[in-house]
């Protein structure tokens, strides 16, 4: 017998359907009344107890969830944290150990090295760049590789070396991914480090080298209108004169703004011939 069979033109025939439920195997009724089970809400599922682990121990417990790393903090909550971590240096050795316990900055953990500073710390100029790229990274020196050879011919060229007279470090200590140009809010979170940093090193000069570093450091938007002018840095302790000045990355690639870069050193020379 098939359905076709039961039913009829217009309604199906009961007794045909029960003969067609019997053929088919069904020989009990549920209930009294038919119910459409689709349309109704499947029952909840019994909760289940961890089956314990072999050898009778405690059953599996679900492992908590993972804190957020603290380079996902806020950025302001990281600044504030840079700020009391940096005052609480009282030596540069002090201030480097510090940064390196630093969890803040999310460069921190795409960077191979801390690039803090090379040079000498007691050098009458202090040269701050923007960040290392690949070859400072690697290194963990700033200033590395071309263009750090072409910023040391620019010193050897008014009678300065990073040996004796200079002391160099950057705007912030971890090379960012694809050696891009560091964002506002990571210049903000490191910048309470770089701020102690020249406290601490004390020079008569600060040089401000790059974009970045001078909009960072002495507030300045567009290096090339704001390159060779002397201003006051405040250190927190006294004010310095700073310039800013083009990056030899920068010269590297535009080879004829170079002659806007030796207007800058000559500048610097004659600034430290004034204070003897």
């Amino acid at each position: 017998m098939s359905l076709s069979d039961v039913s009829g033109r217009d309604e199906l025939d009961p007794f045909k359907l029960l003969a067609w439920y019997a053929e088919a195997g069904v020989t009990e009724a549920l209930d009294d009344e038919p119910h459409d089970h689709f349309a109704e809400a499947p029952p909840p599922m019994p909760m289940r107890r961890p089956l314990p682990a072999q050898g009778g121990s405690a059953p599996l417990r679900p492992a908590p969830a993972r804190a957020l790393p603290a380079a996902a903090a806020a950025p302001d909550d990281a600044a504030l944290t840079a700020r009391a971590m940096a005052r609480e240096a009282r030596t540069l050795e002090e201030l480097r150990e510090a940064i390196s316990k630093f969890e803040g900055c999310a460069l921190k953990a795409t960077a191979k090295t801390l690039v803090f500073a090379d040079g000498n710390p007691e050098g009458r100029v202090m040269i701050v760049g923007e960040a290392p790229g690949a070859d400072e990274d690697r290194l963990g020196l700033p200033f590395v590789g071309r263009s750090g050879q072409l910023l040391d011919r620019m010193l050897a060229a008014i009678g300065l070396s990073r040996q004796n007279d200079v002391y160099i470090a950057n705007l912030l200590p971890w090379c960012p991914p694809g050696n891009r140009t560091p964002t506002p809010q990571e210049v903000a979170i490191c910048l309470p480090f770089i701020q102690r940093q020249i406290e601490l090193a004390d020079p008569e000069i600060l040089i401000s080298v790059g974009g970045p570093s001078a909009q960072g450091l002495l507030g300045f938007k567009g290096i090339l209108a704001s390159r060779g002018k002397w201003v006051e840095y405040d250190t927190g302790s006294k004010r310095i004169r700073a310039m800013a000045t083009l990056h030899p990355a920068y010269l590297l690639r535009q080879p004829l703004q170079k002659r806007l870069a030796w207007r800058d050193l000559r500048a610097l020379k004659a600034a430290l011939e004034e204070k003897g």
